[in-house]
């Protein structure tokens, strides 16, 4: 069985989406100098140089909702029927995480069962809020107890928080307001509840959890004083984050993995490259500090061990 890497956080950018966002207003996506290259080829280059297995696409901030929920839904299938033809077309290279329309629950309730039932999708891609929807209200719930019957993996992805024009200062939001926005969405999915009460969802943190690790301890202190008792989640906020799954991406060494460790046990840990909107010299850093670093479990590496956990959410992937 092959050892190659599987990268739960990359990302598809095909042109016709590029259009869409860029007519909508994204022409500086969060902040940034504009939209990366993508393609097929591209991507497929990065992945063979680097030894990654298989790239679980998914679409990035901004998403696919740009204030009409009608549009939302056209896009969201566009792109979730070309990322099931990219995965039928390239078998083993590429998985696909959907986009849903939210915050339109009717929609997403509809392109759920058309992505499960008619594109075989790995799993779903929520961005952490959708017009300022933050993922623990309780007007997304029925979508969650979909995903949860269906014992869905849901990957998170940041996006800018609806404060970014004050809060960001002028900078690239990608560099801190998301790694913040991370923490207010887990925070909200931890204190409203969503995670225990939808506890077959198997959830992927990204960027090792962001602000997370240093903070779970005060949110829980927090939740304690502040939340009912009558009203309590099921289990502590500790409890809750160490029962989800945490990416690589980014700059996980030399401090945020160390910090991610504190709160989970390293069988929660998986590779992620970030790829297109990481480029392809910092792909390579990142992937090479991985690989310099020792795991924290005898006789694996980071990429023995990161491989092992995600087939373990993919059971596709050893075949």
């Amino acid at each position: 069985m092959s050892s190659g890497l599987i990268d739960v956080h990359a990302h598809l950018l095909p042109d016709f989406y590029v259009q869409q966002a860029t007519a909508a207003g994204h022409a500086h996506p969060d902040g940034m100098g504009g939209w990366p290259q993508w393609s097929v080829r591209s991507h497929l280059d990065v992945m063979d140089r680097n030894g990654i297995e298989t790239a679980m696409l998914s679409m990035s901030s901004p998403g696919v909702h740009f204030g009409d929920d009608k549009t939302a839904r056209l896009l969201a299938r566009r792109v979730n029927e070309y990322a099931a033809e990219l995965t039928r077309d390239h078998p083993g290279r590429f998985g696909n995480f959907v986009s849903l329309p939210l915050p339109d629950v009717d929609g997403s309730l509809e392109e759920i069962a058309f992505a499960f039932d008619e594109l075989g999708a790995d799993g779903v891609a929520l961005l952490t809020h959708t017009q300022g929807v933050y993922l623990g209200d309780q007007h997304l719930d029925p979508v969650f107890a979909e995903l949860d019957r269906r014992r869905a993996v849901v990957f998170l992805h940041p996006t800018s928080p609806v404060c970014w024009e004050r809060s960001a200062l002028g900078r690239p939001r990608p560099m801190i307001e998301y790694i913040f926005d991370t923490a207010r969405t887990l925070t909200d999915l931890v204190m409203a509840g969503v995670l225990t009460r939808h506890p077959n969802m198997r959830v992927i943190v990204p960027h090792c959890g962001g602000a997370i690790p240093v903070l779970t301890d005060r949110i829980n202190e927090f939740m304690r004083l502040f939340v009912p008792s009558e009203n309590a989640p099921a289990l502590d906020a500790v409890q809750q984050l160490q029962g989800l799954y945490y990416d690589m991406a980014g700059t996980a060494f030399p401090r945020q993995v160390p910090a991610l460790l504190s709160l989970v046990d390293a069988d929660r840990v998986l590779f992620g490259s970030d790829y297109c909107w990481t480029p392809p010299p910092l792909v390579d850093a990142h992937i090479a500090a991985i690989d310099a670093a020792e795991s924290p479990v005898e006789g694996t590496t980071w990429r023995s061990l990161t491989t092992a956990n995600a087939r373990r959410l993919f059971p596709a992937t050893a075949r």
